[in-house]
């Protein structure tokens, strides 16, 4: 039994001084996914997963409300998409505010801005996700919003 590796001429690259490390992108909070779309929402809900965080999933905001009035312990994050029936994503957040001060709010749409603003986001620059996202942008995105201090 034997293995041919490919012969290396160059040195191989190291980290250069004063080069930084990819931010960790693993967690071990609590994050309530509110996404209408099944197939979507599981994704979503394996690459947080996978992340190590815990996931609550719901179809709609309705599920959403119960979900944060039945559960005993913190929800740190809700990732959330815009545009869903009965109730809009930002709507969804004022709610979910009142019980949960502290839970921070992810958006995510694949709409255009035009839309999304119309449907009451106005802030789309640290708690914005368009679709389709790749899992590395969602893991980033999600560590970022968690990192923040609440303001």
């Amino acid at each position: 039994f034997k293995i041919y590796l490919p012969r290396v001429d160059e040195a191989i690259e190291s980290l250069k001084p004063g080069a930084t490390r990819a931010e960790p992108t693993q967690g071990l909070e609590t994050i309530l996914l509110v996404e209408d779309e099944d197939v979507l929402r599981a994704l979503i809900c394996k690459i947080l997963e996978m992340h190590g965080y815990t996931v609550l999933e719901a179809r709609n905001g309705g599920e959403s409300l119960l979900i944060c009035e039945q559960h005993k312990g913190p929800i740190h994050l809700m990732v959330t998409d815009v545009v869903m029936p009965k109730m809009n994503g930002p709507s969804l957040a004022e709610r979910l505010a009142q019980l949960r001060p502290d839970m921070k709010v992810i958006y995510m749409s694949g709409y255009t801005d035009n839309i999304i603003i119309h449907r009451g986001v106005q802030d789309l620059s640290t708690a914005f996700l368009q679709k389709p996202f790749t899992p590395d942008a969602l893991a980033r995105k999600v560590r970022e919003v968690l990192d923040q201090r609440l303001s």
